[in-house]
């Protein structure tokens, strides 16, 4: 045991924990996924090869044989959405979620936190993609193009029940909405229950393709879900929603900043002298 520890490098720890930080974040991007299923159908194919060349059942072993010689462009085609999933997280990262502008992005969850408030107290159906690094352009141009900031009052009338666009999605791209009445890809996920509408499973199907954060509104509850990395997540409230889209989108240490520098301002003024009606200035003589 002394030997191993005293052969080991530092450079061998960092290795390991490297690589198994990866095997983690695959694991976890594929899970609720078809790619799980299809992984123990691989396993059992392996298996089965091994089992073929020990008994020596020449044509199964022929035949896996050939299999695993174009394995590599299989797996490519099979696992094409979570690869994509895989990439667009690895290109996203904090650094560039700070480069594209805390307080834009702020001002974009404080209005669609209002809308899905004010949506849910209505009990009006919604779905509200915003786009994060995977580009949502091709989505988008399925719809009705829009160039609009991005209020509480445009997502709320693009959703009521006389709007003709609001049997779609409303996609929004930094501060503007840019397109409405879209289609998206519906979940294929299996294990989806039965009591999730079109509009949770299109929700789904969009954040298990893309990074993008689906923000749905159920018309027959009123109740807020959040659609992420091909998982959904019940909201208690619009607070609530506006305190996951802070955390997802980076927001959360923005308003922490600016609410410690408003602090200090007011702690600043508040210990300034004040001054006499007539005074000269601070502590200074009346004029008479």
């Amino acid at each position: 045991m002394h030997d191993i520890l005293s052969a080991t490098h530092w450079r061998d720890v960092l290795d390991i924990v490297v690589v198994a930080a990866l095997i983690y974040r695959v694991l976890t991007l594929f899970r609720g996924t078809r790619a799980v299923q299809i992984t123990i159908g691989l396993g059992v194919l392996a298996g089965a090869a091994i089992l073929a060349r020990a008994l020596q059942l020449t044509s199964l072993s022929w035949l896996l044989d050939r299999f695993w010689s174009f394995w590599v462009v299989a797996l490519i085609v099979v696992f094409q959405p979570e690869l994509r999933r895989a990439l667009g997280w690895i290109g996203q990262g904090s650094l560039l979620q700070r480069l594209t502008g805390a307080a834009e992005r702020a001002q974009v969850v404080d209005e669609v936190a209002r809308a899905a408030d004010s949506l849910a107290a209505r009990r009006i159906g919604a779905l509200i993609v915003l786009e994060r690094a995977t580009g949502l352009r091709q989505y988008a141009e399925l719809g009705v193009a829009l160039d609009a900031l991005v209020s509480a009052d445009l997502l709320t009338s693009l959703f009521l029940p006389y709007s003709p666009l609001h049997d779609g999605a409303v996609i929004v791209l930094g501060g503007r909405v840019v397109a409405a009445g879209c289609f998206l890809p519906l979940s294929r996920n299996m294990q989806i229950g039965r009591a999730l509408g079109t509009r949770h499973r299109a929700a789904l199907g969009i954040a298990e393709d893309t990074d993008a954060i689906a923000l749905v509104v159920s018309e027959e509850t009123g109740r807020l879900s959040l659609a992420v990395s091909g998982r959904i997540e019940i909201a208690a409230d619009a607070d609530a929603v506006r305190r996951r889209l802070d955390d997802l989108l980076g927001v959360a240490a923005s308003r922490a900043h600016r609410a410690a520098g408003l602090g200090a301002l007011r702690r600043r003024w508040s210990r300034q002298p004040a001054v006499a009606p007539g005074g000269d200035g601070p502590g200074g003589a009346s004029r008479g």
